[in-house]
């Protein structure tokens, strides 16, 4: 169902997709060669000139950008990632040649060389000097080139801080350099691999060679995750595997869900307020975007508290709200919350009622304020 229903949403943006893409033939000295380009910006780019944003390169993009360019469109819209700029390089008639390796050590070797070297040293710098980007870059592949994408993974300092890896046809050593070197990565690495049942048997084979390896890693820098979906062929994999990569990558950008709520948070030996501000921290730092804190998390961690009886973190998350949102009655709330379960209950009745001249937001209302400064009035008088 809900493969279906991205199916259908999806069809139904690429008619505005289409018509927003930037198409460009780009003169590339390292291929002696024009390339097409496609190049979709986030909506109002251009109104948002103080943002910056993220980078997808996305291989076989004869075919691929559009599926990319559908779910990063949807997802950002719904804020469950950042907007993003996509570029896509047409490969129709190049494929073979851009993704030839050597069959001595499985790397890229003369037009493979040149097209590994034509991203790095024109595309990204290219990209870099006319569109605002952010330090965080994607590369998507499909089949061959899904393999091509981890040569930048080899680099000492990779190109790419995520990979997405759609029923990748890997080079035979490629089973050895990839661990090898996500074993070792000293800044955080997003890797994402998908196949299917019905995947291309050699691709079946050596996904699932690679997954044992990397599922055995010991690296905190590296954030791995792998999909082998029932039904999908080799071809129709990208529409089931493209959702989970985006999930799987920006999973820190994302509101709190049920599951962090339970697995993560409701786990902490720690307060659950420090992970409020190191979960938007990361969002920060990887993305190079300073999202406000949302309600739906603001209210997880008070969930949280109150769970746990630890009423004392209620006055560093009053301190957060006020800052985030110092128009509503939220971090007054918060602090009344403190007080009145600190044993200061005048306290907590005046901050209660301090409140009513404040916005109400995200279902704390001043009804509810005074009803509260009212049953401790109620409760121990004035």
């Amino acid at each position: 169902m809900r493969y279906s229903l991205c199916l259908l949403l999806l069809f139904c943006s690429l008619n505005s997709i289409n018509s927003q893409t930037i198409y460009k033939k780009f003169d590339s000295y390292k291929l002696g060669e024009s390339r097409e380009l496609k190049i979709q910006l986030p909506r109002n780019y251009t109104e948002n000139t103080d943002k910056s944003y993220p980078l997808f390169v996305v291989l076989d993009g004869d075919y691929m950008f559009e599926a990319v360019v559908g779910n990063v469109d949807y997802y950002s819209y719904w804020e469950d990632i950042p907007e993003a700029i996509v570029v896509g390089i047409n490969q129709v008639e190049s494929r073979d040649r851009d993704c030839l390796y050597s069959e001595q050590n499985s790397l890229p070797m003369d037009s493979g060389t040149k097209f590994f070297e034509f991203i790095s040293i024109e595309l990204i710098p290219y990209m870099n000097r006319n569109y605002r980007l952010a330090e965080f870059r994607v590369a998507v592949g499909h089949g061959d080139t899904a393999n091509f994408i981890n040569y930048y993974l080899l680099k000492d300092s990779p190109l790419f801080n995520a990979y997405i890896n759609v029923s990748p046809f890997l080079a035979p050593d490629m089973l050895q350099y990839i661990p090898e070197r996500l074993q070792e990565v000293q800044s955080k690495v997003f890797y994402y691999m998908a196949t299917s049942n019905n995947d291309l048997k050699a691709v079946m084979e050596d996904a699932e060679v690679l997954h044992n390896s990397l599922s055995k890693l010991d690296n905190k820098n590296l954030l791995y995750e792998f999909d082998s979906f029932d039904g999908p062929s080799h071809y129709s994999n990208p529409a089931h595997a493209l959702p989970n990569a985006l999930e799987s990558i920006f999973f820190v950008f994302q509101p709190i869900s049920k599951k962090e709520y339970k697995e993560r948070i409701l786990t902490l030996d720690t307060s659950p307020v420090e992970y409020l501000q190191e979960k938007y921290q990361m969002i920060e730092d990887l993305f190079s975007f300073k999202k406000q804190i949302i309600i739906n998390d603001f209210k997880a961690i008070a969930a949280a508290i109150e769970k746990s009886e630890n009423y004392e973190y209620y006055e560093d998350l009053g301190k957060i709200a006020r800052k985030e949102y110092p128009d509503t009655l939220l971090g007054h709330f918060y602090f009344a919350r403190f007080y009145e379960e600190s044993g200061n209950p005048k306290k907590a009745m005046k901050t209660y009622r301090s409140a009513y001249i404040l916005s109400e937001i995200g279902g704390y209302t001043k009804d509810d304020m005074l009803r509260r400064a009212d049953a401790i009035k109620k409760d121990f008088g004035n």
